[in-house]
């Protein structure tokens, strides 16, 4: 059911983060790592599982609408998943962004 915004005390603006600002040029990130780091979190931390699924689902549009700045390595074993991280350019981008 809809809710008005009245409701809300804060209703800042739905910005996500750009790949160069997100990811380290030099890595390459699992959805897993991804959807913390959209969070704010560290790439590593614990999660329960249940709240990592929740991360998930903002995680793989957030790669999906930003594939065009990505590559993607496919996984080194069977039991490791694949991993994400900045085409060259983007990072070349993010550098000159720093300077």
């Amino acid at each position: 059911m809809p809710v008005p915004k009245s409701e809300f005390d804060s209703l800042p603006p739905c910005d996500f983060y750009t790949p160069g600002e997100l990811l380290e040029p030099d890595q390459m990130y699992t959805v897993y790592e991804i959807a913390r780091l959209l969070q704010g979190l560290e790439p590593d931390a614990e999660i329960e599982e249940e709240t990592e699924a929740i991360l998930l689902d903002w995680a793989i549009p957030w790669i999906m609408t930003n594939a065009d700045d990505l590559v993607v390595a496919e996984p080194r074993s069977d039991d490791e998943p694949g991993y994400y991280g900045l085409k060259e350019d983007e990072a070349d981008d993010a550098d000159d962004a720093d300077e």
